[in-house]
């Protein structure tokens, strides 16, 4: 329930009270080749949470995502999360694996990929979502809907072109459009992540994201 995988836990526990060396990280052929009884730790253990989700977190990114992805379904369904309109849960690992030391926190983590939502997060908006970020949002919009091929790399040329035609630093653009698209201020690579999310919910995001910003000029 708490995201760790089989195969962690499995390595957790058996290096629990033993040990090999200064080995840390064994396939389970590995474990039957080296344990021994005389090899078991004689001093009581401790549990130690951040051990596991350090090896954890090693496991979401080496072992093959499809693998990974049939157990971060279960959590994603817990949450309640549709993900037939958006993309695999293999990606989601991808995109999310560095990012994430548990499946909860991954599955937590996933949701803008896959459900809209109706405001943005209050720092990250009061943050990027300024008057300033109008030009670049709209710059930036029009470029990702000439897209016809919609992939992470014209995702990324389309992002790096309006930074270069308005000759401000990719942040200039890259901060308001991941607010824009995520709702918050936290995601990994812009190009993957709008390729991700998809082209029609991005334009979507950003058209409320450039209302959001009419509303503050308005009030202003």
């Amino acid at each position: 329930d708490d995201g760790y995988l089989p195969q962690a836990l499995l390595n957790y526990l058996v290096r629990l009270g033993w040990s090999h060396g200064d080995q840390e990280i064994f396939s389970i052929d590995e474990m039957k080749e080296f344990f021994t009884l005389e090899a078991i730790n004689k001093s009581a253990s401790a549990f130690n949470t951040e051990k596991l989700q350090w090896l954890n977190h090693h496991y979401i990114n080496h072992m093959p995502a499809e693998e990974v992805a049939v157990h971060l379904a279960w959590h994603v369904e817990q949450l309640g999360i549709e993900t037939r309109n958006g993309p695999e849960l293999k990606d989601i690992v991808k995109l999310l694996g560095e990012r994430c030391k548990t499946l909860k926190e991954m599955a937590e983590s996933c949701r803008y990929f896959y459900a809209d939502f109706s405001e943005f997060d209050a720092d990250a908006a009061k943050k990027h979502l300024r008057p300033v970020a109008r030009q670049p949002l709209e710059a930036v919009r029009a470029k990702l809907a000439a897209i016809t091929v919609w992939t992470p790399e014209n995702v990324h040329d389309a992002i790096q072109g309006t930074a270069d035609e308005l000759g401000v630093g990719m942040g200039k653009v890259g901060m308001p459009l991941r607010v824009a698209v995520t709702g918050a201020g936290q995601s990994p690579g812009m190009d993957v992540t709008v390729h991700a999310i998809g082209q029609k919910r991005s334009l979507q995001r950003i058209d409320m994201a450039l209302a959001y910003i009419a509303e503050r000029e308005a009030q202003a």
